[in-house]
C-alpha cells in the first residue's frame, strides 16, 4: 500500500483517520486556509481540501495525501472560528435555537498520477435555545475559541446539541463513510 499523509493539524481528524485503521503521517500545511468566500460553501470546502493537499504534495512523492476543510453556515453566512469570548459568544446567541449547515469539504490525492477526488458532506446540526448564563459558562470553559462554529460536539459542546441529521464524524471534521468510500477508489480498501 502506497504512503497516506493527512494534511492537517486537526487532532480531531487525526483521531478520526486512525479510527479507520490505516498507517498515515501528518504533514500539515503551513499558513493561511482562506480562499475565495464567493464560493458557494460546498465548492469552497472543496477548493481549500485541494489547496492543502497541494500544498504538502511535492514532498510526498507516490504518496496518497487526504486534506479537508471543515465550515459552519447559518442563514447563508459562513460561521468561521472565533478568536476572542466576545466573538465567540456572539456567534452562539446567533445559533441558539436554530439549525445551521457543517459541511466538510475533503480531498484525496495521488501524487504518483497526479489523480485526485474532491467530495462535500454536510451534516445539519441543531442547537438547543441557550440563556445568556449557559453561552456565558460555555464561553468561560474556552472551548469555543478556535472551532469553526464556535462549538465541539465531541467535547462540551455535545450538551448544546439537541440533534442531527447526517453524518457525526462529519462535523467532528471528516466524514468517514464518504472517506472510505473514495480511498477505495484509490485502491486502499478499509474492510
Amino acid at each position: 500500500m502506497k504512503k497516506i499523509v493527512l494534511s492537517s493539524a486537526s487532532p480531531r481528524r487525526k483521531e478520526l483517520l486512525s479510527q479507520l485503521g490505516i498507517n498515515f503521517i501528518v504533514d500539515p500545511v503551513n499558513g493561511d486556509e482562506e480562499t475565495d468566500t464567493d464560493l458557494e460553501p460546498h465548492q469552497l470546502t472543496r477548493v481549500v481540501a485541494i489547496k492543502k493537499a497541494l500544498a504538502v504534495a511535492g514532498r510526498h512523492p507516490n504518496t496518497i495525501i487526504i486534506a479537508a476543510d471543515t465550515i459552519g453556515v447559518l442563514d447563508g453566512k459562513i460561521l468561521g472560528k472565533p478568536h476572542t469570548s466576545v466573538a465567540a459568544r456572539k456567534m452562539l446567541t446567533e445559533m441558539s435555537g436554530k439549525a445551521h449547515r457543517v459541511i466538510t469539504g475533503y480531498a484525496v490525492l495521488d501524487t504518483a498520477t497526479a489523480n485526485s477526488i474532491s467530495n462535500s458532506v454536510e451534516t445539519i446540526v441543531y442547537i438547543k435555545l441557550l440563556s445568556s448564563a449557559e453561552i456565558d459558562r460555555y464561553v468561560k470553559t474556552g472551548e469555543p475559541l478556535d472551532k469553526a462554529g464556535a462549538y465541539g460536539i465531541q467535547d462540551r459542546g455535545a450538551i448544546i446539541v439537541e440533534r442531527i441529521e447526517g453524518d457525526y464524524f462529519n462535523v467532528v471534521g471528516l466524514p468517514l463513510f464518504a472517506l472510505a468510500k473514495t480511498l477505495k477508489e484509490f485502491g486502499i480498501n478499509i474492510l
